[in-house]
């Protein structure tokens, strides 16, 4: 972790990086609305942690579509690695160039919860003033990395940039 968040201050000036994308299947008989997502198409989910040079870290695969980013981080083996204390994050360390110690995160959106181990912006309702909105430009920039990551998968796997004609078994697997 301290080798990935050491990537991510010299990149990106920014610790990790986390997000879900929702993966295009073909409509399932009899499925209801479980892999109805948000996007308006049927969907298995996607969570990945990544370096800052666009690695996958750890992936989650399978959710039901109807699933939000924040409700599948709640359910994936990562977080609840994180919550049981199975997984450490190393301890508190002084921020570059100050005496001010801050814990290693991963960072999320606005639908994400903010936790010991989650960033997430600061609200829309709450951005008065210049550090907040440079505190969102470069979490937001960061997060980039993750959908650049995604965006990498789906030109070289082509088969993601379209609905998977197979089963909800199948298509995790693919």
């Amino acid at each position: 972790f301290e080798k990935v968040a050491e990537g991510f201050w010299n990149t990106w000036q920014f610790p990790n990086c986390i997000d879900g994308k929702h993966i295009r299947i073909k409509r399932q008989s009899n499925s209801g609305s479980m892999h109805y997502c948000h996007k308006n198409y049927y969907s298995i989910g996607l969570f990945a942690v990544t370096e800052a040079n666009y690695k996958f870290i750890t992936v989650d695969v399978g959710s039901f579509g109807k699933d939000s980013d924040a409700g599948v981080f709640d359910n994936c083996p990562l977080r609840r690695a994180l919550a049981s204390g199975r997984i450490k994050l190393p301890e508190e360390k002084c921020l570059p160039g100050s005496t001010i110690k801050a814990p290693f995160v991963f960072l999320g959106d606005e639908a994400f919860p903010l936790t010991e181990y989650l960033m997430r912006p600061f609200p829309r309702a709450q951005l008065q003033g210049e550090k907040n909105e440079e505190f969102n430009y470069r979490l937001s920039r960061t997060r980039m990395v993750v959908e650049c990551s995604y965006g990498r998968i789906v030109t070289t796997f082509r088969i993601l940039g379209k609905a998977i004609e197979t089963n909800v078994q199948n298509a995790v697997q693919i």
